[in-house]
């Protein structure tokens, strides 16, 4: 029986985290198939490594995780070059980026099938069929080619998480030692692990990848399941700190209050990611709870400030601006620190239109850190997702915007920086635009260093907010090149594309 090869490409220079969507689907297929990870982040030479597998003759299958951006510089050339050398092993790519571009990549010839959302039934089950000579036609979650055709098989639906198979994290530590590969110093605490206890999100926001993938559902572990699983890698491998990687962690009050509840005698800190209209709605005690047991920061996609734009993006629910700005004020009293992520420069009719978006919302911000100047502040620039039959994605195509036609073009620098969010140079932005938010965001970062960068002491806080005040106090924001020299000298981490 022919063995299975995970590989998860680089996804990040420093700071590693435990790879826990192919951890998933080596669950998946434990006692099953035999199976090795290799980890991009963990090896200096990965493809030598993955080749050296390849070369005993033993492996049949490579599965990869490909998430846009920083992945595809390893999934892509790997993949083609694995097709090249050993032409007759099966390639099956999982992720994102192969649920919203499956049509290139499948056109490419060297990947052989993409898994359409979780993989956990999909996977083992392929690999079954191929192994067996069996059809495949019928599994669920699957995407491939048949002649010139592409064949996408039906949905599956949610799977309940309490029944999947445990992480098989004493492997992995076989494979990359836990404790020195994957838990991290960050501004949580000196062991941070990265652990996803639900799927999905149960809004349908135009601008957001997990949409497509998800279709509005969410399915969550129980928080005693959470709970054992955390104090499990705690107490083998002396984690301190939790990161939530859930595309929505807070969506059930009552889970987060029972998991609240369970985790704060460990005395971990912890992050995840929430809706603002969402956690409004939590009782004051279920915030005071959640801060007493450790919680410390959430991420919350506020948008705009600016109603019209969050109806634009679909943003769905309740959420307006004056909530945005009420709800920061409202977590003051609970020492949790709100990180707001805006996504400025979306499409309009007029660019007198789009400045005219990207300026309401600066001083929107500023609004915003008047109120609570502990907000940490992400700015997006706006890059197009292709959710099929929403209004804004018609939009984007009507103005000009092509996705690339061709599966190499995503690892040119102008697709690299589209898929960070940084500079996706869509035709209704202009460089004026594009440095307009730039600089903005570096005079902010200058006079409100963000909180999570564990390298700038106090001196380094004072001077750089000394150095910025002016031009953050006048609106100046053109030329920030003193800010610029300070965070390059010392490598100011931007948490928006580097994580804590």
């Amino acid at each position: 029986m022919s063995k299975v090869l995970l590989f998860n490409p680089r996804s990040a220079i420093a700071k590693h985290r435990i790879p826990n969507s192919i951890m998933n689907i080596a669950a998946s297929v434990d006692g099953r198939h035999e199976w090795v990870i290799v980890d991009g982040n963990c090896e200096s030479d990965p493809y030598n490594r993955i080749k050296e597998y390849l070369l005993t003759g033993e492996f049949g299958y490579v599965g990869m995780t490909v998430m846009p951006g920083p992945q595809t510089r390893q999934a892509i050339p790997f993949s083609k070059k694995l097709k090249e050398e050993f032409p007759f092993i099966r390639i099956i790519w999982g992720g994102y980026f192969p649920t919203s571009h499956f049509k290139i990549i499948l056109q490419s010839g060297y990947v052989d099938f993409v898994i359409n959302g979780p993989g956990d039934h999909a996977f083992p089950k392929l690999i079954d069929a191929l192994e067996q000579n069996t059809p495949y036609e019928l599994i669920r979650n699957l995407i491939y080619r048949s002649g010139d055709n592409i064949i996408k098989t039906t949905k599956e639906d949610l799977l309940e998480q309490d029944t999947l198979p445990p992480l098989p994290y004493d492997k992995l530590d076989e494979f990359y030692p836990i404790t020195k590969s994957y838990l991290g110093k960050t501004f949580l605490g000196t062991k941070t692990l990265a652990y996803h206890s639900s799927i999905g999100c149960p809004f349908t926001c135009s601008f957001c990848a997990v949409v497509p993938t998800y279709e509005a559902r969410w399915k969550a572990k129980s928080a005693a399941h959470v709970y054992k699983d955390v104090k499990y890698v705690k107490e083998k491998w002396g984690a301190n700190a939790i990161e939530f990687h859930d595309n929505n962690f807070f969506v059930s009050e009552k889970r987060t209050v029972e998991f609240a509840k369970l985790i704060k005698p460990e005395k971990m800190n912890w992050w995840g990611m929430a809706r603002i209209d969402t956690m409004d709605r939590f009782k004051d005690e279920s915030l005071a709870l959640i801060r007493e047991a450790g919680c410390k920061i959430i991420f919350f996609g506020a948008e705009s400030g600016n109603d019209q734009i969050l109806k634009q993006l679909d943003k769905g629910g309740t959420q307006n601006g004056e909530q945005i700005i009420r709800f920061a004020e409202r977590l003051k009293k609970f020492d949790i620190i709100p990180e707001y992520s805006f996504v400025l420069g979306t499409p309009a009719p007029t660019p007198e239109q789009v400045m005219e978006q990207i300026e309401f919302d600066i001083h929107f911000i500023k609004r915003v850190k008047e109120v609570n100047p502990r907000t940490e502040i992400i700015l997006y620039t706006y890059s197009p997702v292709p959710t099929e039959g929403s209004e804004l994605y018609t939009s984007v195509k009507k103005a000009g915007f092509e996705f690339p036609q061709k599966l190499e073009d995503w690892i040119t620098p102008q697709w690299e920086r589209f898929d960070l969010r940084k500079n996706p140079l869509t035709p209704w932005l202009t460089p004026a635009m594009i440095d307009r938010i730039r600089n903005f965001e570096t005079v902010l970062n200058g006079y409100y260093p963000t909180v999570s960068d564990i390298r700038l002491n106090p001196t380094k806080r004072n001077l750089i907010k000394l150095v910025s005040g002016i031009r953050y106090k006048t609106n100046f924001y053109k030329f920030p090149y003193e800010i610029k020299l300070l965070h390059r000298i010392w490598k100011y981490r931007q948490p928006e594309i580097q994580g804590f």
